[in-house]
């Protein structure tokens, strides 16, 4: 795992988007509603979530 806080930032925020953009293109009917892929976008976003809270926490401590 990385220590660099921007970089945490950038992939939990890439994982957030992702997770966002799969429900998207469900509802608009481009890619099947499957059970996994509703549960791989939501595992997504926890992810990208936790890894932005890390990344932000990191960034604090390096600061302070």
């Amino acid at each position: 795992m990385t220590r660099n806080p921007i970089a945490l930032l950038l992939f939990g925020l890439l994982l957030l988007l992702s997770g966002c953009v799969l429900p998207f293109l469900m509802v608009i009917h481009v890619i099947p509603s499957t059970f996994f892929l509703n549960f791989f976008a939501y595992t997504l976003q926890i992810a990208g979530l936790i890894m932005g809270i890390i990344g932000a926490a990191f960034y604090v401590r390096l600061r302070k």
